[in-house]
């Protein structure tokens, strides 16, 4: 595969200038305040399935932005008592959340994992069970640009907000510690991750980030040849009018503009054979971040996981979540 993106060097020593708009602040305090007025309303329903047996699953329901039932996962160790370290992941580009079996490992390692459904996804490798109510414009198949005429009816607004509030309702289980509270995901997942460190900051312990999506868009929709950036190149070869006020919308929502604002510990994944987030992409949003922070580079992979760092990610995660409290 042919080096698509800037040498290793450049990567390194990249630094985009953040266009955060006038009101960026502002936005988001009033996006989260206006969420807050919908009562959380989490919900945990067990689940009695005799597969599970080293494991308590639960059936989450709780309250997103506007008010929105969202979906999730919550497992936990058998029979645990006390409160857990609990990591929320959340989920790549048009998956849902699965099944349960999908996402035992941090029960099984002593840790509560709760995994949050993507509103309106879950139709193409994962299943999910939100739908996302909100009407919009035209829009590209897909979701980069439903709602894009305007940073108050984005999409990506919506999933924010319903991630951040995934933070309260994982909280709200009488055996998660909300204190020692990580986020993690792959792709959209990271970039999902990466914003909900940004917006409640003063939750998140930890944040893992692997190869994130949603990062940098003006440079993405620039040079990546392979979707889900595509989708706003072929919205605006339609609607050429609203290339100014799309990529306005779309700064609200770039984690270019929200890395100043992480505070916890972050491990970053970047594949520089990776044509669906280019390693530019996610090197100008960590180059930006002031946390403690590391990045792990790996020079021949593409928009994958390598399995070592997934392992060695997974260590460090348990590390920085000071073990699980004993039974």
């Amino acid at each position: 595969m042919p080096l698509l993106d800037f040498p290793r060097a450049e990567l390194e020593a990249y630094r985009p200038d953040v266009r955060e708009p006038a009101d960026f602040d502002a936005f988001w305090q009033r996006t989260l305040a206006e969420a807050a007025t919908h009562p959380l309303d989490a919900r945990f329903d067990p689940v009695a399935d005799p597969i599970y047996r080293g494991v308590d699953v639960c059936d989450v329901t709780y309250r997103g932005w506007g008010g929105d039932p969202i979906r999730a996962w919550l497992i936990l160790p058998a029979g645990v008592t006390g409160r857990r370290p609990c990591l929320i992941t959340f989920v790549g580009y048009g998956g849902g959340r699965g099944l349960p079996v999908d996402h035992l490992a941090p029960a099984t390692a002593g840790y509560a994992h709760f995994v949050m459904d993507t509103r309106g996804q879950g139709a193409t490798w994962s299943p999910g069970d939100t739908p996302d109510p909100v009407g919009g414009g035209p829009q590209h198949p897909g979701f980069m640009t439903r709602g894009i005429e305007s940073p108050d009816t984005y999409y990506y607004r919506r999933v924010f907000t319903d991630a951040v509030r995934a933070l309260e309702a994982a909280a709200a289980h009488p055996h998660v510690d909300p204190a020692r509270l990580g986020v993690m995901g792959s792709s959209q997942g990271g970039g999902i991750a990466l914003a909900t460190a940004a917006l409640a900051a003063d939750r998140v312990r930890l944040l893992a980030a692997d190869v994130p999506f949603l990062c940098d868009f003006r440079r993405a929709v620039a040079i990546t040849p392979q979707g889900p950036y595509p989708e706003i190149a072929a919205f605006l070869k339609a609607f050429p009018h609203l290339y100014d006020q799309a990529f306005k919308t779309l700064s609200y929502c770039d984690n270019l503009n929200l890395a100043p604002w992480i505070k916890c510990r972050t491990i970053v994944l970047n594949c520089l054979w990776d044509a669906i987030c280019p390693p530019s992409t996610i090197f100008g949003v960590y180059n930006h971040m002031t946390a403690d922070k590391r990045i792990e580079v790996y020079p021949f992979h593409g928009h994958e996981v390598p399995y070592e760092h997934a392992e060695a990610r997974f260590a460090a995660l348990m590390e920085l979540a000071g073990g699980p409290a004993a039974r």
